[in-house]
Order: C-alpha cells, then sequence, then structure tokens
C-alpha cells in the first residue's frame, strides 16, 4: 500500500516523502532517544536500479524466485526508515519514533544495538559505484531536517553501515563522499 501523505502528517513521517509501510519495525526501548544517523546503500538485484524490488524486500513481498541472487533473501525480515533513488525520490518505511531493522548487529562509541536510538537511510546504489547528484542533494535536506529535529543528533553521529558493523559491513563504500555531504550540512 503506497500513499502519498496529506500536508498534515504527523510529525513521525517526512512529509515530502511517499509513505510505503512496512511491517518490519517494532517499538523503540526509548522513543526520544533518537541519536544517531545510519547511511546504507542497496540494490536488487544488485547494481540494478529503478525497480520495485527493494520496495518489495522492505514491505515483506519479494518474490524471492524471481531471479536467483533473491534465494538467500527469503524469510529476510528487514527495513529502513527512509530510502532515496538514483533520482532523489524519497520514500518512508518506517515512522521515526520506531525501530526500523536495518542496522543487524551493530555498535557505536560502545553501545550495542544501533537500531535502537537510530534512523536508516538507504540510497539506492552499491558499495563500488558513485551516487547521483539529486542523491547527494535529497540526502543533505533530509540528514539536516533530522538535526533540527533530534536534539542528540550531530554531524559527527552521521555514520555508514560499515562504522557501525566493520568487518561485516562496507556499505555505502568507498565511492561515498562523505566529506560532500556533510559540508551541505549546518549543524
Amino acid at each position: 500500500m503506497t500513499q502519498k501523505l496529506p500536508s498534515e502528517q504527523p510529525e513521525q513521517r517526512l512529509a515530502e516523502a511517499l509513505w510505503t509501510p512496512s511491517p518490519h519495525f517494532d517499538d523503540r526501548p526509548d522513543p526520544s532517544d533518537i541519536s544517531l544517523v545510519v547511511i546504507h546503500c542497496i540494490s536488487l538485484p544488485e547494481g540494478q536500479f529503478g525497480g520495485p524490488q527493494v520496495t518489495d524486500l522492505f514491505q515483506g513481498c519479494l518474490d524471492c524466485q524471481s531471479h536467483p541472487n533473491f534465494e538467500e533473501l527469503e524469510g529476510l525480515r528487514v527495513s529502513a526508515h527512509l530510502f532515496i533513488d538514483r533520482e532523489g525520490q524519497l520514500q518512508q518505511f518506517v515512522e521515526l519514533d520506531k525501530r526500523a531493522w536495518h542496522a543487524g548487529v551493530s555498535s557505536f562509541e560502545g553501545r550495542e544495538r544501533c537500531n535502537d536510538f537510530s534512523i536508516g537511510i538507504e540510497l539506492e546504489g552499491t558499495d563500488h559505484s558513485p551516487f547521483t547528484d539529486v542523491q547527494y542533494q535529497r540526502l543533505a535536506e533530509v540528514c539536516q531536517s533530522l538535526l533540527a529535529r533530534y536534539p542528540n543528533l550531530s554531524k559527527s553521529r552521521i555514520v555508514g553501515h560499515s562504522d557501525i558493523a566493520p568487518g561485516r559491513k562496507t556499505d555505502p563504500g568507498r565511492e561515498f563522499d562523505w566529506s560532500r555531504l556533510l559540508s551541505q550540512l549546518s549543524k
């Protein structure tokens, strides 16, 4: 079920995002403890962009028989709060005060279970390919909005999946331009 949000949206949804709810979330231990943003990348199949497969995965309805690489995703329950496609379009799958299932086994500054206190943003892409200008623009807008909304966030608390799960994850990858993103943020 996909629907555009009306202008009087609850603050847990971004008005500019296409609301595409995922069943893969639960309650945070403390909804006021949002203090980390985790940047990821995803494409399904890897390196192919523009299809519905990422949305299907996050909504739990991916046809795992439709591509040989999807067989390993059978039964996987995963989501992110936000997804930015190659054209800069923004989708929201989980309300910000809820816990999306994006980080897995993770730790930041000695604190484990990053899903408890983070917002997960997926960029359509791969670990080894550049991201688009409009993706950086949209990501900067979203991050600036989150920095303004959550007092425990700062630029130093915007990290990659690889930072919170080193050795296990590599995204968003070496092609991601951290200085480009961070230079666009004011906080």
